[in-house]
């Protein structure tokens, strides 16, 4: 299975934009979904969108409309970009294969 590596969280004021990146260390073209979660302390990881290997894609709620997922089966790559951020969208987001999941990257965004 392959290993996932996030980058891209940062801190960021509210209203603006990150882009996360997902690497992984084999191809991804054969997995059926890439998706992002995100998890805040005490609560429940939740899912925020996924992507399956034909470019259907699905949002929380919370995110659609603001975030983009895709992904590149040249580069391994999943993408999340990440705009108009709300203080609540602060948390740890991690990608997954669906049997393999990254180290998580923080975002945090500041009112």
């Amino acid at each position: 299975q392959v290993q996932l590596v996030e980058s891209g969280g940062g801190l960021v004021q509210a209203g603006g934009s990150l882009r996360l990146s997902c690497v992984a260390s084999g191809t991804i073209f054969s997995i059926p979904v890439m998706a992002w979660y995100r998890q805040v302390p005490g609560k429940q990881r939740e899912l925020v969108a996924r992507i399956a290997s034909d470019y259907t894609t699905n949002y929380a709620a919370s995110v659609k409309g603001r975030f983009t997922i895709s992904r590149d089966n040249v580069k391994n790559t999943v993408y999340l970009q990440m705009n108009s951020l709300k203080p609540e969208d602060t948390a740890v987001y991690y990608c997954t294969s669906g049997t393999s999941w990254g180290q998580g990257t923080q975002v945090t965004v500041s009112s």
